[in-house]
């Protein structure tokens, strides 16, 4: 299963209709996994028309991305594998540790909220964060994550720069 993990786009403001680059990645997603901040929910609409679509409300999403199908928290199986998504992981400190007892089944947690892209292991869970495509604030590049996942496994988890 071939995943594109998107955070922080911040529409209308950072977004304003899908980059080019990062509509690259998304042809051919089997899944698009957004950890919130859309901001408005025409950008998972607009994220829809390449492929199936899970989200997550951030604190700058309100009720009409949670009427979209956002909730605060999702926990889910892909390919076999346990995943929960939350937008806000909180401090960095401990981080895995406290991902771990918050989705005590879940082998992969995905994360934004930092804008940091980040994809650390402990604790016997993995950590996700793809980044922001359109808000690096601090980062070198605006980035986005790409799975590939199988029986039940990560093939691959790779953070990539788009701007």
């Amino acid at each position: 299963m071939r995943v594109v993990v998107l955070a922080d786009t911040h529409a209308p403001r950072r977004w304003r209709g899908c980059p080019p680059a990062v509509a690259g990645h998304l042809r051919g997603a089997e899944l698009i996994l957004h950890a919130g901040d859309v901001c408005v929910p025409s950008v998972l609409d607009e994220l829809a028309a390449y492929a199936p679509v899970k989200a997550v409300r951030g604190n700058n999403d309100g009720p009409d991305v949670a009427a979209w199908g956002a909730p605060d928290t999702l926990e889910f199986e892909l390919a076999g594998l346990p995943v929960a998504m939350v937008h806000d992981s909180g401090p960095a400190t401990r981080r895995t540790a406290r991902m771990k007892r918050r989705f005590p089944g879940a082998e992969l947690v995905v994360f934004g909220h930092s804008h940091i892209p980040l994809d650390e292991t402990g604790d016997g869970v993995r950590i996700f964060n793809p980044g922001s495509p359109t808000d690096r604030r601090r980062q070198p590049h605006g980035t986005l994550g790409l799975l590939r996942i199988e029986d039940s496994r990560i093939i691959e988890a790779r953070i990539v720069p788009v701007t």
